[in-house]
């Protein structure tokens, strides 16, 4: 019994020393951060034009909408 606990002890710690140690997914998390951060950028920089854009597509979207649900009522 006590040698089976010692052979899981150091299995599970040379799978956790593996987990911590692999390095194969850094790039990827450091290309997703930087790509949010140009994204914030950009949404901040041009906030003022897509709150416009936004404003635009909806006022249409309501229009067709209250166009619609009036046509086929009557």
């Amino acid at each position: 019994m006590m040698g089976s606990l010692i052979y899981f002890r150091i299995v599970l710690k040379n799978k956790m020393s593996d987990l911590f140690m692999d390095e194969r997914g850094e790039v990827n998390i450091v290309a997703i951060v930087v790509l949010i951060g140009i994204a914030v950028i950009l949404a901040a920089f041009f906030k003022d034009q897509i709150k416009k854009l936004l404003d635009t597509l909806f006022t249409a979207i309501s229009g067709k909408a209250s166009d619609a649900v009036t046509k086929n009522v009557s």
